[in-house]
């Protein structure tokens, strides 16, 4: 063999040795590579398996006296920051508020506000002729504003609002465990006979954690006694017997109930003021009307015609109950408080705002077309009661028109009786829809079907007002005379 064929066949050998060396190396670092990722993952995983059992943090005891939500954020720091959230203003089509600059003054210190409804529409200052919220209304804002809103809304310059008011706009637990002496009925009750501005001196936050959650266990409960009483004879009424909401609630209908105990429609009773809930007939609208004919309560005498009306205020919880996503059993919690993913963590968002500004959270849980098309659903519901809306708030006016005009001509109280009747139902069916905030959504057949009876009951009460003298009526249905 010649020296030139050694030599090459050496330096195949060293190239074949080297080669070899190269892979066990990169093999071995690949190995080494995958060992150290694997058990990243698996400490990740570990992780996030000890987060997942541990929801949230013991920094500080809670007791059942602790009101401010800010300390239950030290153990909670994930719900409580998208509570603090709650101060965004974000519009949607038919909602939400947007942030308009006002300079503070000593009687109302905020510096922002949001749009006056008032002046948007000013048929609502005809409707509500000779009440405060002809005064001022304001397009509503997040919890944040719950309170500061109530204390400072130009309609406590109007009338002398008592503390009743105090129980949907505050965290009124701790109030009332303090007037009650541990007592939260006979503090709900004391706090109702105080003055709105001495009431007010009792509370410092909006809605809380405290009203909502048990400190000890976080199960969700109910702690506003009007609704206690409330829900316990509107289940007397589908004859369910001696219901207590705190014992025999399911945890998928405390979900709407904790929000029902501020978001539907009540009214003060007796010279006591206290809050009370109309259900005892049922949570449609005739039965909440029936209920108010038997106890002959009004709001107030319409400045205009001299109906003795009501005024609905904000009945999402009566509503939303009589639509398919009660029906169900969807809560309100799964809408407004959807879940989020929180790193391992699956939490309810407390950031409570409409669910068309998180969509995917909030409505393709369950269905499953796109953002783009949801969003066209609800807001062709939300354009056709709000234009059905407009034509029942028309015939409203029209009738507060004809029945004043045949007043100032002379018409007796007794020839007005029935167009006044008719005003009366007429205006609360109206308002039912107007004051419920999600423009029909929650209930889209109901709400149709009640502008429909309200422009119905307008009518009626412009043909009672047929041999009526009538002056400066607007209404085609002139008197003859």
């Amino acid at each position: 063999m010649s020296e030139e064929n050694t030599s090459t066949e050496t330096k195949q050998e060293t190239r074949s040795k080297t080669y070899g060396i190269k892979i066990v190396v990169i093999v071995a670092f690949a190995a080494f590579l995958a060992a150290i990722l694997g058990v990243a993952l698996l400490t990740n995983i570990m992780e996030r398996k000890q987060e997942a059992r541990n929801p949230f943090f013991r920094v500080v005891e809670l007791t059942d006296d602790t009101s401010d939500p800010a300390i239950w954020g030290k153990n909670f720091p994930l719900q409580y920051d998208s509570y603090k959230r709650t101060v965004d203003q974000q519009r949607t089509r038919f909602g939400g508020s947007e942030a308009i600059a006002k300079t503070p003054t000593q009687a109302d210190p905020r510096s922002v506000v949001s749009e006056s409804r008032l002046e948007e529409d000013p048929r609502l200052k005809t409707m509500w002729d000779g009440y405060a919220f002809a005064v001022d209304f304001r397009e509503e804002r997040g919890h944040a504003y719950m309170l500061d809103d109530q204390t400072f809304t130009e309609r406590q310059n109007v009338t002398k609002q008592p503390g009743s008011c105090v129980n949907c706009h505050a965290s009124a637990y701790a109030a009332y465990k303090k007037l009650g002496n541990g007592d939260i009925v006979q503090g709900f009750k004391a706090l109702n006979k105080m003055p709105y501005a001495e009431a007010r001196k009792e509370v410092s936050h909006p809605v809380a954690c405290i009203d909502c959650h048990d400190p000890q266990t976080m199960q969700l409960r109910i702690t506003r006694p009007a609704f206690m009483e409330g829900i316990r004879v509107a289940k007397a009424s589908q004859g369910i017997q001696n219901f207590d909401v705190n014992r025999d609630a399911t945890r998928q209908e405390m979900r709407a109930y904790v929000c029902g105990q501020c978001h539907v429609e009540y009214y003060f009773k007796g010279p006591e003021k206290e809050l009370t809930f109309p259900w005892q007939n049922g949570l449609k609208i005739e039965n909440i009307v029936a209920y108010y004919d038997e106890v002959k309560h009004k709001d107030w005498t319409h400045a205009q015609s001299g109906a003795d009306v009501l005024k609905a205020q904000h009945p999402e919880f009566e509503m939303y109950n009589q639509g398919i996503h009660a029906r169900s059993g969807v809560s309100c919690a799964d809408c407004h408080m959807p879940y989020i993913r929180e790193g391992a963590m699956k939490i309810s968002s407390h950031h409570v705002r409409s669910p068309l500004l998180s969509i995917n959270q909030s409505c393709q849980t369950c269905h499953k077309a796109s953002e783009d098309e949801l969003k066209f659903r609800v807001e062709t519901i939300q354009e056709r009661t709000y234009k059905l809306r407009g034509i029942a708030m028309d015939a409203l006016v029209q009738l507060i028109q004809d029945i004043s005009g045949a007043k100032n001509a002379g018409a007796t109280d007794e020839q007005l009786a029935e167009a006044r009747k008719q005003q009366r139902l007429a205006q609360f069916y109206l308002d039912f829809v107007e004051a419920e905030n999600s423009m029909g959504f929650h209930a889209p057949a109901e709400a149709a079907r009640i502008l429909g009876e309200s422009i119905n009951f307008s009518r009626l009460g412009q043909v009672a007002l047929r041999g009526v003298a009538v002056t400066n009526a607007s209404s085609p249905l002139r008197a003859s005379r």
